[in-house]
């Protein structure tokens, strides 16, 4: 089940701009809700991440081999879950993102 990615939405999304992309939508709603009188002293400043993905982000890799290996393990039962690699990576992720808060 993908939670929101729905044929549904799918196709609303696409009846209403087909050629445009998600991200293009944004930037299109960002930029048409500027004011061309707005105040100076009204500023707005995104963080790198927002900046990121509203600039379209990096190119997502793909690597199709892996995902067949992945699916025939798990196929076959022979996938195993290492959770104390997951949770080395959560606690990673979670440092990495404290650092970035903290001054």
């Amino acid at each position: 089940m993908k939670v929101g990615n729905t044929p549904e939405v799918a196709a609303a999304l696409a009846s209403t701009h087909p050629a445009a992309a998600p991200h293009e939508k944004a930037k299109a709603a960002a930029s048409s809700a500027i004011p061309s009188s707005a105040d100076p002293s009204a500023t707005l400043e995104l963080s790198g991440a927002a900046s990121t993905l509203l600039a379209g982000g990096t190119p997502a890799e793909f690597d199709a081999e892996k995902v067949a290996r992945i699916s025939k393990a798990i196929e076959n039962g022979s996938y195993r879950i290492d959770a104390g690699v997951i949770a080395d990576k959560l606690i990673g992720n979670a440092q990495e993102l404290l650092a970035k808060v903290q001054p």
